[in-house]
């Protein structure tokens, strides 16, 4: 089978300076990509639904945005987007990755999708994701197994599989996913590329099917952390339909991207809870942290065992959520539900008021704790994952749930926002993901620091040789 095929533009921010300068046209882009799809999802199996008939039609009609771009109006124009199949996208079937769903159509698009054809992106396609998003490792048993494009026998990661794994082959330029419990920097992680998970409540939650209303997050998957800013600015509008949406001003993710971030105090996370990691995953964070010291970054070291209660917290309150917006199905149908996940919504289901009730005041602490700890650090920096990607046989995905959220789970449920882009490979080849996180609504000053990052090292510009 045929193998990747390098689109004209490996990054959105590139498409549009190509595009506003006449040597690329849309409906070049969307062949590309719809190229890179067909020749590569039989195999990788990233999208559940492709649009390709529709978003060619799309793409042929649409008329690069003017130079310069004066508005965020035309931000994302001519830009092909895949999307998690937990979003609703009116017209295109939205399964959520689960039998209950495989026929359903909506007749609305999600606010996040909205926004995005506001600001002149189009569907591609929607991705493949864990079932009902409750899992990490990507294996679905109603609509196969997605696959890790930098080793086919690996787990891209979850449960926004199929948008890390579109992202990280050229099947699209950009993505959406969800994140509870890690769902967005997990598979970026695996992956090898960008993945953003907002503050709570500052990205529209309508029209995406809920796993856990107190956890959930919508957020970018991209190439670059620029084009992680791209696609933020345009999905997050305060939305007054949604319970979650919280009225902030709106963030200028791209007028500070390139502040200075000499002089930043960041906390390097350190303790038996984290140094448990896979050696090389700990071996290429240190490296990051010796880069931001050579930006001029004061870095501190500082024990972070306590994050050990919020993850387990975090598991609990998904768990229960889950149970609650499923205990219809769960009740009717258990049949239906793939094994890992009918497992983890049954223990949810029997979470008691009491242990439900010390996970809510474990979130309310950890909030605080949060809040005290970034008027001393301005950033917080540890790996995405423990462990590099493992491989697809020979695990068992509850088990691969715990351990894989380990580092990510605490900033759910402290509803932080929290950045994972590439910081290195392992000897095999496989990538690592370091994780920046700041303050509640520091969701600019967490781009910053990334994009510093990423401008002073190379990691992100390894494609999957596939």
């Amino acid at each position: 089978m045929e193998g990747m095929t390098p689109l004209p533009a490996q990054t959105i921010e590139e498409a549009l300076e190509l595009m506003q300068d006449k040597k690329l046209t849309a409906s070049d882009l969307a062949s590309a990509c719809l190229g890179n799809i067909k020749r590569l999802n039989p195999k990788l199996n990233a999208f559940i639904t492709v649009q390709d008939s529709r978003a060619r039609s799309v793409a042929s009609t649409m008329i690069p945005a003017s130079t310069p771009r004066a508005t965020y109006a035309d931000v994302l124009r001519g830009i092909p987007i895949a999307v998690k199949d937990l979003f609703d996208t009116a017209e295109i079937r939205t399964t959520v990755g689960t039998k209950f769903f495989a026929d359903h159509i909506p007749d609305e698009d999600a606010f996040v999708v909205e926004k995005l054809k506001a600001a002149g992106a189009f569907i591609i396609g929607k991705t493949n994701t864990h079932e009902i998003a409750l899992g990490v490792t990507g294996n679905n048993p109603h609509f196969g197994t997605a696959r890790n494009p930098r080793d086919l026998t690996r787990i891209p990661g979850g449960s926004s599989s199929g948008s890390a794994i579109a992202v990280a082959t050229g099947m699209a330029l950009g993505a959406l996913g969800t994140d509870t419990g890690g769902s967005i920097r997990i598979p970026a992680s695996l992956c090898g590329v960008v993945g953003f998970k907002p503050t709570y409540g500052r990205v529209s939650l309508r029209g995406v099917f809920p796993l856990s209303w107190n956890l959930d997050h919508v957020g970018p998957l991209t190439r670059s952390v620029k084009d992680a800013a791209l696609l933020l600015q345009a999905i997050s509008s305060y939305d007054a339909l949604d319970a979650a949406s919280i009225k902030m001003l709106n963030g200028d993710y791209l007028g500070h991207l390139t502040d200075d971030i000499s002089g930043k105090r960041i906390a390097f996370a350190v303790g038996e809870y984290i140094e448990s990691a896979d050696p090389e995953v700990l071996q290429a964070v240190r490296g990051a942290v010796k880069v931001f010291e050579s930006m001029g970054c004061v870095i501190e070291e500082v024990g972070m065992d306590w994050l050990r209660d919020a993850a387990s917290a975090n598991k609990t309150m998904t768990q229960a959520d889950g149970a609650a917006v499923h205990r219809n199905r769960l009740k009717e149908h258990p049949d239906w539900f793939g094994d890992d996940v009918r497992r983890r919504l049954q223990d949810g289901a029997k979470t008691t008021s009491t242990e439900y009730a010390l996970a809510r005041r474990t979130q309310a602490e950890l909030k605080k704790r949060f809040e005290l700890f970034f008027e001393a650090y301005d950033l917080l920096i540890l790996p995405t994952t423990p462990i590099p990607a493992p491989t697809i046989e020979g695990h068992d995905a509850v088990e691969q749930a715990a351990r894989l959220t380990r580092f990510t789970a605490p900033f759910n449920l402290a509803g932080l926002p929290a950045l994972s882009i590439p910081c290195g490979f392992t000897s095999g080849g496989l990538p690592i993901g370091l994780q920046i996180v700041s303050r509640a609504w520091g969701d600019a000053k967490t781009l910053n620091a990334g994009y510093a990052f990423e401008q002073a090292t190379e990691w992100h510009t390894r494609l999957p040789a596939i």
